[in-house]
């Protein structure tokens, strides 16, 4: 056994929790499989360190992989101490992080493994949607240990040397390492959507605290209140400037100027991620047209559309606080949907549940509506129809079933130019902006850009105590 691969476990679960908070259980149990030998194996902690600790004076549960100890392969007792540590969070509704550094099934102890395995998935579907699960993967991660992450809530992931996947990418057809490295945080988090954070290790352990900061520790509690000392009607300079790149909007209107975006390299398009008003937590979902990099440029741009990645993405978010009983707040820019043969086989379904995630919720919805709100797919981002307590529109913002010249073009085919463009402008005066829609109870405020934070703020507060009925039913099935 190396002391130093031991004691890296162990540094992981000291560097995350607040200093010297950390009790062990099971420290003295081992494997008690006894086939090929590994009986006279040494399997301290049969390879995982389980325990709890706090965050920010918060009780957590932590387990961590030590791969000096057979690669931190699953075997029985090793799946069972993490199956019993799930089982105290449960009790005590606090939330569970898992350090991965795994080779996966211990093949030694063969069906014993693999019972260990169903175990472990069993305990996370039950603390679905009851405590917060997160996942940081440091070393491998693969085969059916990549099951884990996917069952927690969110993951996190060293940026050089983790690994997580289901098929390492030599054994998929025409594929290398050296061509495309699916096993890599970059591909998990860009492309396959699974990670959330991506850092070098150090990184890791201040993200996963500022997280835990904003999550409730189960579901029956709300997340812990944070002193505001930001002014609460505090003018929003940026917000108009942020109406493309909701990250700056989202940021302006936050205490303190704090946006913790989640799955920030995945579908661009659509923002989520949470803040704090007045103190307390809220769920911001956003469209995004454009990205600002650090010098404050353009980096990339999108169309005004929903795109089948970025509506899953939201749909999960939203079922995440919805669950949590965390208020979300949306920030609408869309016109349409992203139109390519590749996005039309899923596009229907993708909307369908990003749907059906806004109108199941039934925490405290505000919807702001930054620029444009056209045809179905702004009734998909919270819209009134769909259940948002309250919305708000800027000044400037368009409502309506589609660009104001285009539906004249289609009203008046046939027409000349000039009688195309009056009447593009006649249904742009009556139907397509956002005061039309509040005539027609649409919009609840018009407001400027700039008092973005003191009216969402305010809405969210007469929300508090916002409590909504469903029909009754096991489950949805969207």
């Amino acid at each position: 056994m190396s002391t130093t691969s031991t004691s890296k476990a162990r540094q992981r679960i000291e560097a995350l929790l607040d200093e010297n908070s950390f009790v062990e259980i099971g420290a003295l149990v081992s494997a008690r499989a006894t086939d090929f030998n590994l009986k006279q194996l040494d399997t301290p902690s049969d390879g995982v360190i389980t325990g709890y600790g706090v965050i920010n004076d918060n009780l957590v549960y932590v387990y961590s992989q030590d791969a000096s100890v057979m690669n931190g392969t699953i075997g029985e007792m090793h799946a069972k101490k993490i199956a019993n540590l799930y089982d105290m969070a449960l009790k005590m509704g606090a939330p569970v992080i898992g350090l991965i550094d795994s080779a996966g099934l211990r093949l030694q102890e063969a069906t014993d493994a693999l019972n260990a395995f169903g175990e472990i998935y069993m305990k996370q579907s039950l603390a679905s949607g009851v405590i917060p699960q997160i996942t940081a993967i440091f070393g491998t991660c693969g085969g059916g240990l990549a099951m884990i992450p996917t069952l927690t809530d969110f993951t996190f992931m060293e940026e050089k040397d983790a690994k997580l996947f289901v098929n390492a990418p030599n054994t998929l057809d025409g594929n290398s390492t050296a061509k495309c490295d699916t096993a890599s945080a970059k591909f998990q988090s860009e492309e396959a959507g699974i990670v959330d954070f991506v850092g070098a290790e150090a990184e890791l352990f201040g993200q996963i605290r500022d997280l835990v900061s904003y999550l409730p520790a189960n579901n029956e509690e709300e997340a812990d209140y944070a002193a505001c000392d930001d002014d609460l009607n505090r003018v929003c300079a940026q917000a108009a400037a942020g109406a493309k790149d909701a990250v700056i909007a989202l940021s302006d209107i936050a205490d303190d100027g704090v946006f913790v975006e989640v799955k920030k390299a995945y579908a661009k398009d659509m923002v989520t991620g949470f803040l704090k008003l007045n103190g307390m937590t809220v769920g911001a979902v956003a469209n995004r047209s454009e990205v600002y990099g650090e010098d404050g440029k353009v980096a990339e741009k999108f169309d005004e559309v929903l795109s089948v990645q970025g509506c899953n993405k939201a749909a999960e978010f939203v079922q995440f606080c919805d669950a949590f009983s965390i208020p979300v707040l949306t920030l609408t820019n869309v016109k349409g949907f992203k139109a390519t043969t590749c996005a039309e086989k899923g596009m229907a379904k993708a909307v369908a549940r990003l749907t059906y995630a806004f109108a199941n919720a039934t925490v405290p919805k505000v919807n702001l509506i930054t620029q444009k709100a056209f045809g179905s797919a702004y009734v998909a981002m919270n819209s009134k129809a769909l259940g948002a307590d309250v919305t708000f529109a800027w000044e400037s913002a368009e409502i309506g079933t589609m660009d104001a010249k285009l539906a004249s073009k289609i009203m008046f085919d046939g027409e000349g130019a000039d009688v195309i463009d009056e009447k593009a402008k006649e249904y742009a005066a009556l139907q397509n902006n956002a005061l039309s829609a509040a005539k027609r109870g649409y919009v609840d405020y018009i407001i400027a850009p700039a008092d973005s934070r003191k009216y969402i703020i305010g809405a969210f507060e007469m929300l508090y105590s916002k409590r909504e009925e469903r029909p009754a039913k096991k489950h949805g099935t969207v």
